[in-house]
């Protein structure tokens, strides 16, 4: 349903904006037939992580959430590059601009993209989906800009509002862009969860009662909300395994929200990362 709505007015701000000379009425429906893509790069994303395991992908396909998410963030800079080269020329050579009809459309435009963000927010969050509401929160600002550069023109006559909104516009899509291609990068790389701090998990889980030392920790994302933790512990006494590793998991659970956990006990070894020390708080049952 977002994907129609978002299309169908893409082609009515295009011809619009092609009819009043509004680059930034233009720019705006070329940002909306953009997030209609991302729309459907995230469906079609969302389905395929779905996907139950199988004898090749024993993991699952969740990682094609953050494929799409870098798909969608280099959309989003290419775009960007597309209107700042258009406003650069705009405002070198200036073009009459019909303020009415651009505000008019701008406005509805606005509904529009307000009424898909709402269908999205109240959508599952993941990074997939934050990647294409991204896109529609970029278009809403879009369709902002675009009616105050009609009210402007209808009232003051100054059509270089309309490059100039275009440029500013494109510089917020272009910081939240960038920070969405990092986190993308980041889970594809198998980066530690931005949000986690990997000596802060070490540290905790040394503390664990009957645990010495952890080492070989590693934290990892298949998906962007399936966190995955291996680790080797060091015990005491390996006939309290069964305790220490129900006491781990909980601690995981709680404190860190990861559910996938594997963990090895090991005789005291010499190679540790992070060691129980005295400070450790006791555990609450």
């Amino acid at each position: 349903f977002a994907v129609g709505l978002t299309l169908a007015f893409a082609g009515v701000e295009a011809g619009v904006g092609w009819w009043a000379g509004s680059l930034a009425l233009v720019a705006d429906a070329g940002h909306m037939l953009n997030d209609a893509l991302a729309l459907v790069i995230a469906a079609v994303a969302s389905w395929v992580s779905r996907r139950p395991v199988s004898r090749l992908h024993s993991y699952g396909l969740g990682r094609a959430e953050f494929l799409a998410a870098l798909v969608n963030s280099l959309g989003l800079l290419v775009l960007v590059a597309w209107i700042s080269v258009s406003a650069v020329q705009r405002w070198q050579t200036p073009q009459m601009v019909q303020g009415e009809a651009v505000s008019l459309t701008a406005a509805l435009g606005l509904l529009i993209n307000i009424g898909v963000a709402w269908l999205l927010f109240r959508g599952e969050q993941n990074l997939n989906t934050r990647a294409a509401l991204l896109h529609v929160m970029g278009d809403l600002l879009g369709s902002v800009a675009a009616l105050i550069a009609g009210v402007v023109i209808v009232f003051t006559g100054w059509t270089p509002i309309d490059p100039l909104l275009s440029l500013a516009i494109g510089a917020l899509i272009l910081v939240s862009s960038l920070r969405l291609l990092r986190q993308a990068l980041h889970g594809i790389m198998e980066g530690v969860p931005l949000h986690l701090s990997l000596e802060e998990i070490g540290q905790e889980m040394a503390c664990v009662p009957g645990v010495i030392s952890v080492h070989d920790l590693h934290v990892w994302s298949v998906a962007s909300e399936k966190i995955m933790l291996s680790a080797h512990l060091s015990v005491a006494d390996m006939a309290r395994w069964e305790g220490i590793l129900a006491e781990s998991r909980k601690l995981l659970h709680e404190r860190f929200g990861i559910d996938h956990v594997t963990l090895q006990p090991e005789p005291a070894v010499q190679t540790v990362q992070w060691i129980r020390n005295p400070n450790c708080k006791t555990l609450q049952p």
